[in-house]
């Protein structure tokens, strides 16, 4: 029996959850196989090429992840050649993230791709229905990230 027929009657909640894992998934082979990035990997390039430098717990915050977990990802960018570790000149304590030019190079064409926006589906190639989903999606990112919905799916 494919298992995709037991989500017809689904709660949102578990569709949202089925399709970010799905999602999720694809996303981490495309990375990986194309642009020899891990999704954290990505987003902390993504955040210091819209960004500039930043320190890296301000980059862990946008990250939304911690500082200690970021650190991980910043030692693989920056061993990779796409990322650079400077100490603060005024507050020795504090590490500075740059982009070099390889992680330039690295993000700006994965951007490319990104910025692309092919529909994922036929349902959000209607621009109406897609800013529906849109809007959802922000509202369910905003109150997950803020800890107000403490519901499972």
């Amino acid at each position: 029996m494919d298992p995709r027929h037991d989500l017809h009657n689904a709660p949102i909640g578990r569709l949202v959850a089925v399709a970010g894992h799905l999602m999720s998934q694809q996303w981490h082979r495309y990375l990986a196989e194309h642009h020899g990035l891990t999704p954290a990997g990505m987003v902390a390039l993504i955040t210091l090429a819209e960004h500039g430098n930043l320190p890296h717990h301000e980059v862990a915050a946008r990250c939304f992840v911690r500082p200690a977990t970021l650190t991980g990802v910043v030692d693989t960018l920056a061993r990779d050649g796409l990322v650079e570790r400077h100490r603060s000149e005024t507050d020795r304590r504090t590490v500075q993230l740059t982009l070099t030019p390889a992680g330039t190079d690295r993000i700006q064409a994965l951007l490319t791709v990104i910025h692309r926006n092919p529909p994922l589906t036929s349902v959000d190639a209607d621009p109406a229905k897609a800013a529906v989903i849109r809007e959802f999606l922000l509202e369910l990112i905003k109150t997950t990230s803020n800890g107000e919905n403490d519901r499972c799916a």
